[in-house]
């Protein structure tokens, strides 16, 4: 019998993010665009490094897309998240502390780094993502969503934080170079991400679903489950609905996260202005997250997530007019009000319509539609932005995105959602 809702499970459920967000933040949102545009690749032709950042965070979420259903049918039929889980960490955390070793001009390697951490991260977030209907009940699963992505926010916050110290004043760490202080950054996200880690490994238990079986015979039992949860999606309509909606609207947000520094950059915003926009974005997000959850308890969980793809919406409109380095700083305000609010309770209303026995398979989709809308959003911004030479056109083009998935999650019932996962456990 599961045991639910148990506080040490809990916060080290939570604490996974803390750990895994430091990548997030240092790396993908930050440094690491920063640094490519301007130390790996061609500093001369922005426009360029933005289409290869692009395609970089293409590739690694079509590659970690295409197997994730699959990974998480083996994983339920294994007794494996857990082992999964940490399999990816090891690979984001290695990769990650690997970009100190790249040199300056290599931006083909970095890219290479760059992929397979993010496949690592992206990999152990379907795992991540599959334990909460394990450790918290339906009254706990909104609160718990809200406080990983919370927690996530102020660890990668304090992480980011002394890592852009560690950038603007190398001196007082005996670092030579501002250069050599990002190098360092990415060694520091690496035992950041191992050490945080930790209490996952430990107090988290993954519930025998089924009887534990052997890699080999997972995999043939992955590929038997995994047409069955095809056919599954089909009659479970609602989560259809959802993943769909999902699909659309959440690419703007992941793309507005991994873009956003490049995109302020090729407005020609100096990079100290932009690492202070990630800074407010993280520590308001912090609050945020878990007053969007008190904010949803009043009004619904669906109206929540519609007024934060509004939010988003304003916000992309605003990104085609910015033009002053305060304007970064309002949207950079905006963008933490709504970011973890979206996240997390995307997270926990898709729990609420999913059967929980096949919970790694069902998020498998859901993080493989998440990284498929990844997929479309960045390389999107990058060709367009490579085509009109206007970088504008580029974060306009994803307004779109935020409309369609408002339209389709409106079509969203999520209380039939609630009755056929039901049904489906009572077969």
């Amino acid at each position: 019998m599961e045991k639910l809702d148990q506080r040490k499970s809990i916060w080290s459920w939570a604490l996974y993010d803390w750990a895994n967000s430091a990548f997030a933040t240092t790396v993908m949102a930050g440094f690491f665009p920063l640094f490519f545009k301007e130390y790996w690749a061609d500093p001369g032709n922005p426009n360029e490094s933005t289409f290869y950042l692009g395609m970089a965070n293409s590739i690694a979420s079509i590659i970690i897309a295409a197997l994730a259903p699959f990974l998480g049918a083996i994983a339920d039929r294994g007794t494996a998240k857990k082992k999964l889980l940490f399999l990816f960490a090891f690979l984001g955390i290695i990769m990650t502390g690997g970009l100190w070793i790249v040199a300056q001009g290599h931006w083909q390697m970095a890219a290479l780094f760059y992929v397979l951490a993010a496949m690592g991260f992206a990999g152990g977030n379907i795992f991540y993502d599959s334990l909460l209907p394990h450790i918290a009940s339906g009254e706990k699963v909104d609160y718990t969503s809200s406080l990983g992505f919370a927690l996530g926010y102020i660890g990668g916050g304090l992480l980011f934080l002394l890592n852009v110290i560690m950038f603007q004043k190398p001196e007082l760490f005996g670092i030579p170079d501002g250069a050599t202080a990002i190098k360092y950054s990415f060694l520091t996200v690496a035992v950041w991400w191992a050490v945080f880690s930790i209490p996952i490994a430990l107090w988290v238990k993954e519930p025998k679903i089924y009887e534990p079986v052997g890699i080999g015979k997972a995999i043939g039992l992955g590929w038997k489950q995994l047409s069955d949860t095809l056919r599954d999606i089909r009659h479970l309509k609602v989560v259809g609905m959802f993943l769909f909606a999902y699909w659309l609207y959440i690419d703007g947000v992941d793309t507005i996260v991994k873009m956003a520094v490049d995109y302020g950059m090729s407005l020609g915003f100096p990079s100290d202005s932009l690492i202070k926009a990630l800074l407010m974005v993280q520590f308001i997000a912090f609050p945020a997250a878990l007053m969007y959850n008190w904010f949803a308890a009043k009004i619904g969980i669906k109206k929540a997530i519609l007024i934060a793809i509004l939010g988003y919406s304003i916000i992309t409109f605003l990104g085609y007019f910015m033009a002053e380095e305060w304007h970064f700083y309002i949207l950079a305000v905006l963008i933490g009000l709504f970011q973890g609010g979206i996240q997390a309770l995307s997270r926990s209303l898709y729990t609420r319509i999913i059967p929980k026995k096949k919970s790694a398979e069902f998020f498998g989709f859901y993080n493989m539609l998440g990284k498929f809308a990844a997929v479309i959003g960045p390389a999107l911004m990058g060709i367009i932005t490579l085509w009109t030479g206007n970088a504008r056109y580029g974060i306009l083009s994803i307004l779109s995105l935020f409309i369609l998935g408002a339209y389709f999650l409106m079509k969203v019932n999520i209380e039939e959602g609630k009755q056929m996962a039901d049904e489906f456990l009572s077969k």
